[in-house]
């Protein structure tokens, strides 16, 4: 079903069936649900929690990281990109001023 608050698809989660609305395509929504899913229960495999709860609030915490150190990787990316760009501008500049 889809009107302006988006679409709604129906996935599980830890066992649970979840109708979840969002905008974002179903098969986005699907496959976030799926990597949840298979995080929930590599935590539940690893440390043998039953409590949903708790193996909800572990996963998010896992998926958290994960975005954390993606996002500083970025960064140190981004870094080097300028540090590169700007040794690059310094060695064009120096040709042109000798030129």
């Amino acid at each position: 079903m889809t009107d302006d608050r988006g679409e709604s698809v129906t996935v599980r989660i830890a066992g649970e069936e979840h109708t979840i609305r969002s905008k974002a395509k179903p098969e986005y929504t699907t496959r976030c649900a799926e990597y949840l899913d298979r995080r929930m229960r590599d935590i539940k495999k690893q440390i043998g929690l039953v409590d949903g709860h708790k193996v909800a609030i572990l996963a998010a915490l896992s998926i958290t990281d994960e975005l954390f150190q993606s996002q500083d990787a970025r960064d140190m990316g981004d870094s080097r990109i300028a540090e590169r760009l700007n040794a690059l501008t310094v060695r064009v500049e120096d040709t042109v001023s000798g030129a």
